[in-house]
């Protein structure tokens, strides 16, 4: 079991259930002002179910989930505009989430808004998905997201878990840089897409953020419940490790994308803490994203 025993307790079932990996629902959402045909209607509903059958019942990994286990994701599709009949674009907001051990809250893990959604698909088309080979871009676009979603996951149970999966998202984005569609490239405008979301995720000098979504789920979310002062310093001293990832990557996409996915979080975890907490990780949070300073300041109101 991938989870380390640690979801054992979690589990409320009283009989084994193999299942996949993925516990993900799907959603698309079409632009008020585009004006959707009765076709493109049919084809959004059947869009969404033949995206839910690829990403819930593929077996994305050779391990073995029970139901409980499942790793709970959403996507949401925002169709912005249809520049010719079957073809679409727009953008893909990814979440996923894990529970923390012992209780029944759920840790966001990772919360991504990827602007380069551009797909064709008709009616009636199949996603068939297949590791050595691009096929088209929208089941590239879901199985890299189901791999680098699991990654997130595993990292957050055991340092550096996720590599596999990593490299697997990795390989989906060499093989989709032979089209032509956009979100797989370095040399594209901005770092903010599938190319350099999984790079750096693989790369050494990002080491110190993969060690800090273990230490800050496994040591800190997972540790709340037996001890929440004891938690949140081991959160705290997760997120320093993230300064030597300033020091050489500043606003680097993945490390600016995990500490938002935790604002919220940090905000109600330290609502009852003493002032001098709130004061060291709002410095802290300063430090590491000074663009949104306004956001942490809130953490002392």
């Amino acid at each position: 079991m991938k989870r380390l025993g640690v979801i054992l307790s979690i589990l409320v079932s009283t009989f084994s259930v193999t299942a996949q990996e993925l516990n993900c629902q799907v959603s698309i959402v079409a632009d008020p002002s585009l004006e959707v045909t009765s076709v493109e209607t049919e084809i959004f509903k059947q869009l969404e179910e033949t995206v839910y059958d690829l990403m819930n019942t593929r077996k994305w990994t050779n391990d073995n989930f029970e139901v409980e286990e499942r790793i709970n994701c959403q996507l949401q599709f925002q169709i912005n505009s249809i520049p010719s009949p079957n073809n679409f674009a727009g953008f893909l907001q990814v979440q996923s989430s894990r529970p923390g051990f012992n209780s029944s809250y759920n840790t966001t893990v990772f919360n991504f808004q990827d602007d380069d959604l551009a797909f064709t698909y008709s009616r009636g088309a199949a996603l068939n998905f297949s590791d050595n080979q691009f096929r088209d871009n929208l089941t590239s676009i879901l199985a890299f997201y189901a791999y680098y979603i699991i990654g997130m996951d595993y990292d957050s149970f055991s340092l550096n878990g996720g590599t596999k999966y990593f490299s697997k998202a990795q390989e989906i984005v060499t093989l989709a840089q032979t089209s032509s569609a956009p979100g797989w490239r370095s040399n594209e405008q901005g770092k903010r897409n599938r190319y350099w979301l999984v790079d750096n995720a693989l790369h050494q000098l990002f080491a110190p953020l993969r060690q800090c979504n273990y230490e800050y789920h496994r040591k800190g979310i997972d540790q709340l419940y037996a001890d929440k002062e004891l938690g949140r310093q081991n959160i705290y001293n997760a997120l320093n490790g993230l300064v030597k990832v300033v020091s050489t990557r500043p606003n680097s996409l993945n490390l600016l994308n995990f500490i938002q996915a935790k604002t919220n979080e940090l905000k109600s975890l330290y609502e009852d803490a003493e002032v001098r907490d709130k004061t060291q990780v709002v410095n802290l949070l300063k430090r590491l994203d000074p663009a949104n300073s306004s956001k942490y300041q809130e953490i002392l109101e």
